[in-house]
């Protein structure tokens, strides 16, 4: 085998070459990143930090039992005052007299009497304490002495030893002496503790009641804020209401008052609840206390409202759910659906949604209005969206006063018979003689044979209390305004709503801040759907929605203004109300301008055309055939009966008497005669133009 060789040296020379060309790319290494400055990077650490979940909560926690100690020490203080003074007394005593329960606040009186008596007495006592103290010191120590004396004696005679007499006394003397050693030795501790024990003990008591804003609590109960409605929360509310006899029958009761509800059912944004109270408890006793009942469920005032059934003994609670009031509820359908029409009739206008949550429609069929509150809580919204939708049935006529005259009834021009805007005095004579003209055409239908139906008419009046405070005469010095039987507004309203009804002519009012002096008594009664927002006192919810529904729980004057705008407490008939309560609160849609607008134009667009008339025509001339052409206006046709009707809303003196016979004489003498189109009866644009034409030429030519 032959030998090998290993080289050990490293060979030099570099290797072939390989006959391919790589062509490489250096790419150079990309540029480093700018560094971001210390302080950048320090705020933003801190920034982290401070807002950290920990970090909250752990300052939430020094807040809360910080807040814990202060105001418990408050609470403590408060606590002080009230058993040293009659500052409790006092506070009971105005509450009962801002609650108007005289009865309970003449027994807190009598309660504060005698506090004040009886602290008389100790502070008398205080004069003549010294000296019996003394006294009292003297003979305690004397006898104290005798008695141990008296023991040595027998423990000497037992003992046979004469020291033993002294001997109580001695142990007595080192027991003393002990005492005050245990003191000297404790007493620096004690001071150097007690400050912090105090704090402690403040620090508890602020921790039971819970002594702390809501963010500084606990997340447990922090949600407890809007908790779900339960049997036990709602015995408990009713507990600890105030009402003595209820909280002592609670008590007594062997199943700790859940006999006392009926079962909590789901009822749109809350839950609804029958209560039967015991014996000796009147239901206006838990009316009255609303706001603690609704503070006792954790709930805001205007989310529980309180409504007596027929069922006797018995309240009806509603529980919104937290909030639930304060989002607003959908568009009005009459925005959404552009095909839905009216029907005065049957229908029923889509108002808006009652607490449950559901649809909220009111019967306007032979039903005089009234809608009243404070202003700029919706009044005219609410008013007009029910205008709107009645619009769409286009058998109704409509004449319009508005007395605000800021352009909330524009959308009505072309639509409406007649349409006065204004505030002044000559714009409120003006609805006084249409609302006259309105009793004209009542009385004109109430004289037709029996069965004739008639068109409805309704006859809107808008901030009503102008009228009624109108100070302006006539020439005869009658008042237009004013609560008087000589008053020719207020005469002129009670004759629509005594016999209006039954010939279809309605009479619709708005008005706001009620009193009797802007809606008299006799007025206000005369209306079958009432209607109120947010109202300032219970006389005035009383006043715009009558006694019986007040008293059976609507309350307007507990709306919120402002917060509640557009929220309505209604008493109708027209209006499904639930069984025993004598009202509803409904919350309305709200539809603006624009939207109003789109629906008046669709109303129009039902119509054959309608002139609109804005101020009365008082003129004693008149030209039949002119006045014809006036009232067809754009319309190809009317049909007779609405001729005769517009004719008399625009000169109910001279034309409020006429019939068929009166009209055609006038047209067949003119060229113009109606004929009869699908059955009924109308008269032609064209044929009336032309009359009036040839009798101008004529007239011309004459002159000429």
């Amino acid at each position: 085998m032959g030998d090998t060789v290993v080289h050990l040296h490293k060979h030099t020379d570099p290797p072939a070459e390989p006959s391919a060309v790589t062509t490489l790319t250096v790419v150079p290494d990309p540029a480093p990143a700018t560094p971001v400055p210390l302080w950048v990077r320090s705020g933003r650490a801190v920034m982290t930090a401070v807002t950290h979940e920990h970090t909250k909560a752990s300052a939430r926690a020094v807040a809360r039992h910080g807040l814990y100690t202060f105001n418990g020490g408050r609470i403590v203080a408060r606590r002080t005052w009230d058993g040293r003074t009659g500052a409790r007394y006092e506070r009971m005593l105005r509450a009962a007299e801002a609650a108007g329960n005289y009865e309970v606040a003449q027994e807190w009186e009598e309660r504060l009497q005698r506090f004040r008596e009886a602290r008389h007495r100790r502070r008398m006592d205080l004069l003549h304490s010294p000296v019996d103290a003394a006294k009292g010191a003297l003979v305690g120590t004397g006898m104290g002495i005798g008695g141990l004396v008296a023991l040595g004696v027998v423990m000497a005679i037992a003992n046979k030893d004469i020291t033993d007499v002294v001997t109580p006394l001695s142990a007595v003397i080192e027991f003393i002496a002990l005492m005050i050693t245990i003191v000297q030795v404790v007493w620096g501790p004690l001071i150097s503790v007690g400050p912090f024990l105090a704090l402690l003990a403040l620090w508890s008591v602020g921790c039971k009641q819970q002594a702390a804003p809501n963010w500084a609590l606990p997340a447990n109960i922090r949600s407890s804020e809007g908790e779900p409605i339960t049997p036990s929360i709602v015995v408990k509310a009713l507990r600890d209401l105030g009402v003595p006899a209820l909280a002592r029958a609670i008590k007594e009761m062997g199943d700790a008052g859940a006999s006392m509800l009926g079962p909590i059912r789901i009822a749109g944004c809350g839950v609804e609840v029958d209560v039967t109270l015991p014996s000796g408890v009147s239901t206006n006793e838990v009316q009255s206390k609303r706001r603690k009942l609704a503070e006792n469920l954790t709930r805001h005032e205007h989310e529980v409202f309180i409504t007596i059934p027929q069922a006797a003994r018995t309240v009806r609670l509603w529980i919104a759910d937290s909030g639930a009031l304060d989002e607003p509820i959908g568009p009005s359908p009459l925005t959404t659906d552009n095909s839905m029409t009216a029907n005065y009739k049957t229908g029923k206008a889509p108002w808006g949604q009652d607490l449950r949550g559901d649809a909220a429609a009111l019967s306007l069929y032979q039903r005089h209005l009234l809608i009243t509150g404070l202003s700029n809580q919706g009044k005219t919204v609410a008013l007009r969206s029910l205008a709107l939708w009645l619009s769409l049935d286009k058998s109704v006529q409509f004449l319009m006063g508005d007395l605000k005259g800021v352009g909330d009834w524009a959308m009505f021009d072309g639509l409406a018979t007649t349409l006065i805007q204004g505030p002044t005095d000559e714009h409120v004579i003006q609805v006084v003689e249409m609302v006259e003209g309105a009793v004209d055409e009542m009385n004109r239908r109430i004289q037709a044979p029996p069965g004739t139906v008639f068109p409805p008419l309704i006859v809107l009046v808008d901030e009503a209390q102008v009228a009624f405070m109108c100070p302006a005469k006539d020439d005869d010095k009658r008042p237009y305004g004013g609560a008087r039987a000589n008053s020719r507004y207020f005469m002129a309203v009670r004759k629509i709503h005594n016999q209006g009804r039954a010939v279809n002519v309605l009479m619709w009012q708005g008005t706001q801040d009620p009193t009797n002096e802007n809606l008299p008594k006799l007025v206000r009664e005369g209306a079958h759907t009432r209607a109120s927002l947010a109202l300032g006192t219970e006389s005035q919810a009383r006043m715009a929605l009558g006694d019986k529904a007040v008293d059976g729980g609507a309350a307007p004057n507990l709306l919120r203004p402002g917060l509640d705008r557009g929220t309505l407490v209604v008493a109708s008939d027209g209006i499904t109300i639930p069984a025993g309560q004598s009202s509803i609160t409904v919350r309305t849609h709200y539809i603006d301008d624009d939207a109003a607008e789109a629906i008046t134009d669709r109303a129009k667009a039902l119509r054959d055309g309608v002139t609109t008339l804005h101020a009365i025509d008082r003129g004693t001339e008149h030209d039949p055939l002119a006045d014809i052409a006036a009232v067809i206006g754009d319309a190809p046709r009317v049909r007779t009966k609405d001729v005769l009707a517009r004719l008399a809303t625009r000169n109910a003196d001279a034309y409020g008497s006429w019939s068929f016979i009166d009209l055609k004489r006038v047209l067949d003498g003119a060229g113009a005669e109606p004929y009869k189109s699908d059955g009924v009866m109308v008269v032609a644009r064209e044929r009336v133009a032309r009359a009036l034409t040839n009798r101008n030429n004529e007239g011309s030519a004459s002159t000429g």
